[in-house]
């Protein structure tokens, strides 16, 4: 309804300008302090609990699409759910570059879509295309800030590829990294005038504190910040929503509920892949691979999951 439009409309422009709020604090008084980054362990505990947690729902949307779907076998759910994630790693594993590649134009338009989709009503394929640009900031201002470490990172996720990186290196030296930037600028503009009203300040506000977490801290924690606080928590709010439109307290409280088996159970997993890798690798590059294959590994199949449950939601109204 409109009126509960409004309300989520609301909500969301509060949050991202108490996170505004919050990310400026943070920059001024780590600049102080001559801090740049979150120990990894920290940054993986909160990806582990806040960050995944908008996802542990998916239970509920898969059964959601079984019903639509008029199958009655909803065992077939987990299995399905796992083999995919699963299948990311293997591929990974084998193909890293690809993978590299296709997760981050993949996680790129998700993170455009999810932070933006509330305020839009009518999508088409320029607006789809949109949300990739959008979404592009997440990767594009690590790299244009803090290069170097970005690159690091890539090379902890099994990325040796010399010809990928004397690619980027290119466009670090030709400072041609700006133009994925502005293309993400000219979309965030394009959202924000569009059928312009003030609720869409949350596009402006979520830009500029991108850019900030980005321009004064190290990829994985200005990663972090963005995934747990802003993308997260947006979709959280969704969630609860939808499960009490009458009364968000009641939803959330819903949600935390419902989102602990999910949850409890991947951090079982991530725990094992955990003690697997230490055996192999450094504690930091353990870290980076858990974070960001087992983000890899679970964003797909909530992606597909999503993609699926939206189309078969529109063939039935």
């Amino acid at each position: 309804s409109n009126k509960n439009s409004y309300m989520i409309n609301k909500i969301n422009l509060n949050h991202s300008l108490i996170f505004f709020l919050t990310i400026n604090l943070l920059t001024f008084v780590f600049y102080y302090l001559k801090v740049e980054s979150i120990p990894p362990f920290i940054c993986l505990f909160f990806i582990l609990t806040l960050g995944i947690s908008h996802g542990a729902l998916d239970n509920l949307k898969g059964k959601k699409l079984f019903q639509l779907l008029n199958f009655n076998k909803f065992i077939f759910f987990y299995p399905t759910y796992i083999l995919i994630g699963v299948s990311v790693i293997l591929l990974w594993i084998n193909f890293p570059l690809i993978m590299l590649l296709f997760f981050l134009a993949i996680a790129s338009y998700h993170f455009g879509k999810e932070d933006t989709q509330f305020l839009i009503k009518n999508e088409n394929s320029f607006i789809q295309f949109s949300y990739l640009l959008k979404g592009l900031l997440i990767i594009f201002a690590p790299l244009h800030f803090h290069f170097n470490e970005t690159v690091s990172i890539f090379k902890f996720l099994l990325i040796e590829n010399e010809i990928f990186f004397s690619f980027l290196g290119i466009l670090e030296k030709y400072k041609l990294i700006i133009i994925g930037i502005l293309l993400s600028s000219l979309s965030t503009i394009y959202f924000f005038c569009k059928n312009y009203n003030f609720d869409r300040t949350t596009i402006i506000l979520d830009y500029f504190s991108i850019l900030l977490l980005n321009f004064h801290f190290e990829p994985l924690t200005a990663f972090t910040v963005y995934f747990c606080l802003l993308h997260s928590i947006r979709h959280i709010i969704t969630l609860a929503n939808e499960l009490d439109d009458q009364n968000i307290k009641n939803g959330l409280n819903l949600f935390l509920i419902k989102c602990l088996p999910l949850t409890t159970l991947t951090i079982i997993f991530f725990g094992l892949a955990f003690f697997w890798l230490i055996n192999q690798y450094s504690l930091d590059n353990v870290i980076f691979k858990l974070i960001f294959i087992g983000l890899a590994s679970l964003t797909f199949p909530h992606i597909l999951l999503e993609y699926f449950l939206e189309k078969n939601e529109r063939k039935t109204n």
